[in-house]
């Protein structure tokens, strides 16, 4: 890629507009993302949030930076322990396993590992060295073995949300406990109560408040000040603005330089959640789709906008990452047999063709200035990323037909630069595999067959019976056949005497329902719709509820 650089904005919640990028330590970055309460698997909306700032850090260290990118696990909380009695495990063992489990999505989803991966139960000391700080400065008090933040203490609370003490009003969420000086005073330490997990310390028996645990893990490896914090916007308030008002009381140098958000997963443009039972996890998305499917179609709406999820949205998205994949297969079939043997020793590689000059001028200038506006992912997917896919294959037709050696070999020439400046764009956007092609094609035709029902031997018979009832001139039963198939997202194109399949997009549109077979795990069933197949139908799964990123206090 051309090596100037379009100046890195990026959208501050706290000033709430954008802002040029500027570390507090040259070439270095320092972030720290909220991750989940792991008592469950990970759901559509933790998906969002993981891939959102993994494209930041792949942006980030595109443009050469040294990053230290933190991303926590709540393993101690309100919700594993209600799961771990329900369940009978350990709670640890229980947030231990899902813990795992997400690493696992993550790993589906392409999304790369964090720098540190702390978690609440590793980390009691420094939790509780700040609680102490805390209270020390004046900023907390301890009633009954529970330690409270005196919110009322704080100058600028709400600075980030806009919350102000003067409009909460008590009692609207959850009951007023009468001990607190405050009613929106919230716990940094929990007395501990019969059944529950607890560790010692100064107040007696308990565990960590919800919000305190990020404030001690950020200091522990970025220290009180550093560049960027992430998360869900949900998590605005209460836990980001709780966050800044225990940091502050903590050290009063605390300092956090860039606040960023992603946006909710919707359904209908009605935010989903773990409350309403209209969630899907990653799982039951993956076994449907392809993960790159799923990350293609998290990309697809800028991370700050809200993403309306959708059957006909996720086909869309499958059917770009097969086009993708099946135009760098075709370019590496082409192109590979005629790279051998065709330079001389001493014969010189012609340049690139200026068409191919200006397809990688395009796509580097625009990814260049649209990652740099704050990671606008939907125009590179869109924009000339496909004009270089449309380029290689015109250039793929061209190929095939007869020319001077040194003309086919510049053609090749220009195939292999643009993609590889393809590659480049994929790779940031986290779009390529670890897997060849071939393999992610053949990956892609599973998935499509699993939605249709069908095996690739079922398939195949369908073929070789609509050859035979084109043998027979029985155009209407070939017809039908090919008609029948496509509804099902499978397409059949006839290439020279041969027939051969690939997935597409279905003629008629996909309705997802939601069949509650249980709370924590709804499933997707999809049905062909009536409607027609240029009617625009809603659809449901996917989404979560922002605060399940970490959960309430």
């Amino acid at each position: 890629m051309a090596e100037e650089q379009a100046e890195f904005r990026i959208y501050n919640s706290m000033s709430q507009q954008k802002e040029i990028f500027k570390t507090k330590v040259p070439g270095k970055v320092s972030m720290y993302v909220c991750g989940v309460t792991a008592y469950d698997f990970s759901h559509l909306g933790h998906a969002r949030a993981a891939v959102s700032f993994d494209i930041l850090f792949r942006y980030l260290k595109h443009l050469d930076y040294e990053i230290t990118y933190v991303r926590n696990f709540t393993d101690v909380d309100d919700k594993i322990i209600k799961r771990a009695n329900e369940t009978g495990e350990d709670p640890l063992m229980l947030s231990n396993r899902f813990c795992d489990e997400y690493n696992a999505d993550m790993a589906d989803l392409q999304c790369k590992t964090p720098s540190k991966e702390p978690r609440v139960s590793e980390h009691l000391n420094e939790i509780k060295d700040m609680i102490t700080q805390i209270i020390s400065n004046g900023y907390a008090y301890e009633v009954d073995g529970d330690v409270f933040y005196a919110v009322d203490k704080c100058p600028n609370y709400g600075m980030l949300s806009g919350q102000r003490l003067e409009h909460n009003r008590a009692g609207e969420r959850v009951a007023v406990d009468s001990r607190k000086r405050h009613p929106a005073d919230f716990a940094l330490w929990k007395a501990a109560k019969p059944g529950e997990p607890s560790w010692d310390s100064p107040w007696g028996p308990g565990r960590p408040g919800w919000h305190i645990e990020c404030s001690a893990m950020s200091a522990c490896y970025l220290t009180h000040k550093f560049d960027i914090h992430g998360g869900g916007i949900d998590l605005i308030f209460p836990h980001h603005e709780n966050e800044i008002a225990q940091s502050w009381a903590a050290d009063h140098e605390s300092h956090v330089s860039y606040w960023m958000h992603n946006g909710h997963v919707t359904n209908n443009n009605e935010k989903m959640s773990k409350s309403l039972g209209n969630f899907f996890t990653i799982r039951q998305i993956t076994e449907r789709y392809h993960p790159l499917a799923l990350r293609h179609f998290l990309i697809s709406a800028h991370y700050r906008s809200p993403l309306n999820y959708s059957i006909s949205q996720l086909e869309n998205s499958s059917d770009a990452i097969y086009y993708i994949f099946q135009t760098l297969q075709d370019c590496k079939d082409a192109v590979s047999p005629l790279l051998q043997g065709e330079t001389e020793k001493n014969e010189k590689v012609p340049q690139i063709n200026e068409a191919a000059k200006e397809c990688i001028k395009k796509l580097n200038v625009e990814f260049q200035t649209k990652m740099s506006d704050d990671l606008q992912t939907p125009v590179i997917l869109t924009g000339a990323l496909q004009e270089a896919l449309k380029f290689v294959n015109t250039s793929l037709k061209m190929l095939k037909k007869k020319m001077q050696k040194r003309a086919q070999l510049q053609l090749i020439q220009s195939l292999l630069e643009v993609e590889k400046e393809v590659g480049k764009v994929l790779d940031v956007l986290g779009l390529l595999s670890s897997k060849s092609y071939a393999e992610v094609l053949h990956q892609l035709k599973d998935k499509a067959l699993n939605r249709a029902g069908l095996t690739e031997d079922e398939v195949l018979h369908l073929i070789e019976e609509r050859t035979q009832a084109r043998i027979n001139k029985d155009f209407a039963k070939s017809d039908k056949m090919r008609a029948d198939l496509a509804t099902k997202g499978i397409a059949l194109m006839d290439v020279g005497n041969e027939i051969i399949w690939r997935p597409c997009i279905p003629s008629e549109p996909l309705v997802a329902e939601v069949v509650h077979r249980d709370q924590r795990a709804p499933t997707v069933e999809e049905k062909q719709s009536s409607s027609s197949v240029n009617q625009k139908v809603d659809e449901i799964p996917g989404g979560r509820e922002g605060n399940d990123l970490h959960t309430t206090t």
